[in-house]
């Protein structure tokens, strides 16, 4: 506030409703684990008003969308890059057997939990299905 960054402090209050929200409706106080999930949840809203803004040529919306974004992920832990996960589907995918698309859904079983929080689920979901895809 007293830097009079008006992003960060908007983003932050908005952020903190939507924790506050969240406990309200569980009639508990929310556990890191809980506030991470809020967090995330609010990540993924930005993500989607980007690409509509985008997709309804509003660059100076899908801007502010962004700004707010890159604020809420200085408050989450560093998401796995690619190679990462990628290694990880491999592993996965050696220790199931999976050898084709059909078992994708045995492979993202074993993988989601121990990536839980740390990797985007389609980010997962597109590097196992590129693994698993037959090579021509």
């Amino acid at each position: 506030m007293k830097a009079q960054d008006v992003a960060r402090r908007d983003t932050v209050r908005f952020a903190l409703a939507a924790i506050h929200n969240e406990a309200v409706a569980k009639r508990a106080e929310l556990d890191d684990a809980a506030i991470e999930v809020v967090l995330r949840k609010q990540t993924k809203m930005r993500h989607e008003s980007i690409d509509a803004f985008t997709k309804g040529d509003r660059p100076e919306l899908a801007a502010k969308e962004t700004k707010e974004l890159e604020i809420l992920e200085s408050y989450l832990p560093k998401q796995l890059d690619e190679a990462t996960v990628r290694a990880a589907a491999q592993r996965a995918i050696a220790e199931t057997g999976a050898t084709g698309p059909k078992e994708q859904g045995k492979v993202m079983q074993k993988l989601m939990p121990e990536l839980k929080g740390q990797a985007d689920g389609g980010m997962v979901s597109r590097v196992v299905s590129e693994l698993l895809r037959p090579k021509a």
